[in-house]
């Protein structure tokens, strides 16, 4: 019933009591900039997705799907249940090792990934090559250049999909093939049934079929609604090649009375040589409120290069001026960059 739109409330992960009723059930959020929330939504409002995808990815009955992450996060739960649903053969790989994750898809002849750049990252790595691969859908994060190019060669006949969505919106845009990655922080024109409005403050707001009910338990979350309009906090702006996202209002820091907004840096900062991973943290300065750093893995030989990038892309007063290097990198279980678990390991080193 579940894969109908109906039946039993579920949820996998996540504590407390279970508020879901019948027809829905509950997903976790990524969590960058804290705890995971719980959220509710109909079953049916994922289920009206699926028919869409099975023509946007070939989705059928016999198409091999793989699912890189844990069931805990909503994007490998959602990927999981559209597979059942349109009767393709599921690949669960999850508890193997990159490496032995590498050789499923070879073996197996998968045709369909589902996954995040954290995840799809050691695979890569790891992998020779999958011929038999025609559609990599990403989602949780920005896909850097380096690791687009990367899948391209391992799956020369494989279109990478982009989306920017979120656990209480689902899909909200979509970017495909070339138009992928094309501009910084484009995420693609709106998904199909959805659509999008930039309000006077730079809100992103979204009207469609597939967002959430609300969310359980006591945190009450950062969603709000205007009538059956969404906004998740995420500032942005439309153009012609499609919504430009900035970063959420969560994160928005002043700098010299300036609002800078992380997320724009770190995707610069993934488009220089010698940056794999990057994440932007401010630190309270007494003079200009907030000073920034940056927090990267990749080649620290680069370091000169990359702060005079900096500055000629941001100026003295907004750019990183202290980069720090670390060969591991704390994930969540959405595959997300512990933002928080960085921000105290900032603050200790202050």
């Amino acid at each position: 019933m579940v894969l109908a739109g109906g039946g039993a409330a579920f949820r996998i992960g996540g504590s407390g009591d279970l508020q879901a009723g019948p027809g829905t059930f509950e997903s976790l959020t990524g969590g960058s900039l804290g705890q995971p929330r719980r959220v509710i939504r109909s079953q049916a409002s994922w289920c009206a997705s699926f028919a869409v995808n099975a023509g946007l990815f070939g989705i059928g009955p016999g198409t091999g799907v793989a699912v890189l992450g844990g069931l805990v996060h909503s994007l490998a739960l959602y990927a999981a249940i559209e597979a059942l649903h349109l009767g393709a053969d599921l690949h669960l790989l999850a508890p193997m090792r990159p490496d032995r994750q590498a050789q499923a898809l070879a073996m197996r002849a998968v045709q369909v990934v589902y996954a995040t750049p954290a995840q799809l990252r050691p695979v890569v790595s790891a992998a020779g090559h999958l011929p038999a691969l025609r559609h990599v859908v990403v989602g949780g994060a920005t896909l850097d250049k380096a690791l687009r190019s990367a899948v391209q060669a391992l799956a020369p006949h494989a279109v990478v999909h982009e989306f920017y969505g979120a656990a209480e919106t689902s899909f909200v845009t979509l970017a495909s093939g070339s138009l992928a990655g094309d501009a910084a922080g484009c995420v693609g024109h709106a998904y199909s049934g959805v659509q999008l409005q930039v309000d006077g403050q730079g809100l992103v707001w979204v009207r469609s079929p597939y967002v959430f009910q609300g969310y359980a338990g006591a945190d009450h979350g950062s969603a709000q609604w205007q009538g059956d309009w969404l906004t998740v906090g995420e500032m942005g702006q439309m153009t012609p090649q499609g919504l430009i996202l900035r970063g959420r209002a969560g994160r928005m820091v002043s700098v010299a009375d300036r609002n800078v907004f992380p997320e724009e840096i770190e995707q610069f900062l993934l488009t220089l040589p010698g940056v794999q991973r990057a994440a932007v943290l401010p630190v309270a300065d007494a003079a200009r409120g907030h000073v920034l750093l940056a927090v990267l893995t990749g080649d620290a030989a680069q370091e000169d290069n990359i702060l005079r990038a900096l500055r000629q892309k941001l100026g003295p007063t907004l750019a990183p001026k202290t980069l720090i290097w670390r060969q591991d990198w704390p994930l969540l279980a959405s595959g997300k960059t512990d933002l928080v678990h960085l921000q105290a390991e900032v603050a200790s080193w202050r």
